[in-house]
């Protein structure tokens, strides 16, 4: 039997996750039109701070700007409307005439370490007059006030110290949410 033959049998109709790419700036508009279709989609987005007209406000950020994830079956599944989807640029492969999908434990990963689906809260990054707990350096265990975001790794928090409050510079990852 040649590899062109069409082969059917049980892990054909396992849904997977596959890739999906974008057009330059048009992971959201892909994500809206292909849920709009029905297709169980994973467009995981990061909350971060952007300067706008001055200010700083919250907007979300596709993780990979490029690229979003679809859940397909080779049986069930409707290929053929993706790639005609506003948006999509293509589905991915690698070297081979099918595409080749991604563990759905790198999904779960995704989901669980912080990157969340529009529309849900960020995970990553924290909001301005949050309690945050600092979790390693010589402030351990303290408690303290998330006042900004200091480009991507670090950030400043308020600490109560000597009866004032600080301002202290440290990396994002010592800094933990308060139970």
């Amino acid at each position: 039997m040649s590899h062109t033959d069409i082969v059917t049998n049980a892990s054909d109709a396992t849904p997977r996750w596959y890739v999906i790419q974008c057009k330059g700036g048009e992971s959201f508009r892909a994500a809206e039109h292909l849920g709009n279709q029905g297709y169980d989609l994973f467009h995981p987005v990061l909350e971060v701070q952007k300067k706008r007209r001055g200010k700083l406000e919250w907007v979300q950020e596709p993780l990979f700007p490029y690229y979003l994830f679809l859940r397909l079956d080779q049986v069930e599944s409707n290929w053929r409307p993706i790639r005609s989807t506003r948006g999509v640029l293509k589905i991915v492969t690698f070297g081979l005439a099918m595409p080749v999908p991604v563990s759905d434990e790198l999904i779960e990963l995704l989901r669980r370490h912080g990157t969340s689906e529009p529309d849900a809260p960020g995970q990553l990054y924290f909001r301005a007059g949050e309690s945050v707990e600092i979790t390693e350096g010589p402030f351990k265990d303290l408690k303290a006030v998330f006042e900004s975001h200091k480009g991507e790794e670090r950030a400043i928090v308020l600490l109560n110290m000597l009866h004032r409050q600080q301002r202290l510079e440290m990396p994002v990852s010592r800094l933990k949410r308060e139970d």
